[in-house]
């Protein structure tokens, strides 16, 4: 088998989930060939440093100017029209890559790379199947294309959405994003919590702060940290080393007497002559860079405070484990965080103090978040990228046997 992978680097979950299925396919194909492409830098180094860049500030410093044109885009407006303008034109560099190739079937995770595919398909340039995977749990209008042979999404609500689109329903496949299998595989809790030297009898709370923000994250941990419960903190930064760097200080008894100011200030150069020596924090608290382990941290955990992205919500479904989601970005992250507390999945952790209590309230009352991790275990969908993995042997088949046909 010879899969082309065309993903983006506009957010981290494209490129995972296209790992995670690769990961799967090697496993059960050893001798398969896959490539992973980041459609967007293949096609225009430009295109894909403006867009990747773009997204990124405008999360970070304009969020609702975000949200205005992520939600903008999912309808016919001039910004829709652009976008496919711009992919349409640009399918012509993707060409040579498939040509050359030559895969069995191509699998997109990013909507504009499913545009450019199709956009090939629909000319008559290749005939193979697609299979777009939806990396997120609402649909927009940017996913779909004439020429996909069947979508991946993460509910059955999707499914009735993406129909009402358009799209025929026996071309729509709930299996949900894909993750890596270890994030299905239990752990040895006592060895494990002894080797992280923590506590297994405690609670415990995982913070994943991801690319965005220092203070807000600071905040909430100081807020979490206030509730009279007994837990203990695992806290991820993830590749932002402000962020790290600014809460190893943080935990390192240095402080400033005004609680608001010591947040702000602790993302700014320390002047030592400001500073005073405080008491350890109320919590234990284990606090990590970067890691490839993430699902060992996941399976420790109890609660998870989180962004809520396509992936790393997947990654706790796959796991099991429920959320507290602060700060959604306008547009998909807000979809997803609106689709997560509707069906008690996870819940919401506002600006203001009432996280303390929220929180406080979820650990002192365990059958809200036993129900929170029923709710997710009804959900979840097991092994997407197995599902996917088998649909794309059906496709293959398919479209070997049609073209046996027209010969």
């Amino acid at each position: 088998m010879k899969v082309l992978i065309l993903s983006a680097t506009t957010g981290g979950g494209h490129m995972t989930a296209a790992h995670a299925l690769q990961t799967y396919i090697l496993s059960r194909e050893p001798d398969a060939e896959i490539m992973i492409e980041d459609t967007l830098e293949y096609v225009s180094p430009f295109l894909n440093k403006a867009v990747t860049g773009g997204y990124v500030y405008m999360a970070k410093n304009t969020p609702g100017i975000y949200g205005t044109v992520y939600m903008s885009a999912d309808k016919n407006t001039p910004i829709n029209k652009t976008v496919e303008m711009t992919t349409t034109i640009l399918r012509n560099k993707l060409y040579p890559l498939v040509e050359s190739f030559s895969p069995d079937i191509v699998i997109t995770t990013h909507p504009f790379a499913a545009e450019m595919i199709t956009a090939l398909k629909t000319r008559g340039l290749v005939n193979l199947p697609v299979i777009n995977i939806i990396t997120d749990f609402a649909v927009h209008k940017a996913y779909i294309s004439d020429g996909v042979d069947a979508y991946i999404v993460s509910s059955r609500e999707m499914v009735d959405d993406i129909v009402s689109r358009g799209v025929q329903r026996v071309r729509v496949y709930p299996y949900g994003i894909p993750v890596k299998p270890e994030f299905f595989n239990a752990i040895d809790r006592e060895k494990v919590f002894e080797q992280e030297g923590l506590d297994a009898s405690l609670p415990t709370i995982l913070i994943m702060a991801g690319s965005f923000g220092v203070t807000d994250i600071l905040k909430i941990y100081h807020k979490i940290v206030k509730s009279p419960e007994d837990f203990q903190v695992i806290v991820i930064t993830g590749k932002n080393e402000k962020l790290y760097e600014t809460f190893q200080r943080y935990l390192n008894k240095i402080s400033i007497r005004n609680t608001l100011l010591e947040i702000r200030e602790l993302t700014k150069p320390v002047n030592p002559s400001k500073l005073i020596r405080r008491k350890k924090p109320a919590k234990a608290t284990k606090l990590m860079y970067y890691t490839n382990e993430v699902e060992k941290y996941m399976h420790m955990s109890d609660l998870i405070v989180t962004k809520p992205g396509g992936l790393t919500v997947s990654e706790s479904i796959a796991v099991g484990l429920p959320m507290a989601i602060f700060k959604a970005i306008p547009g998909q992250e807000a979809q997803n965080a609106e689709f997560l507390c509707k069906k008690n999945m996870a819940v919401m952790l506002e600006k203001n103090n009432s996280c303390t209590a929220l929180i406080t309230d979820l650990l002192r009352n365990r059958e809200k978040l036993d129900g929170m991790k029923s709710s997710i275990q009804f959900f979840s969908k097991g092994n997407s990228a197995a599902h996917i993995y088998g649909l794309m042997q059906e496709l293959i088949v398919r479209y070997q046997n049609m073209t046996e046909e027209i010969h």
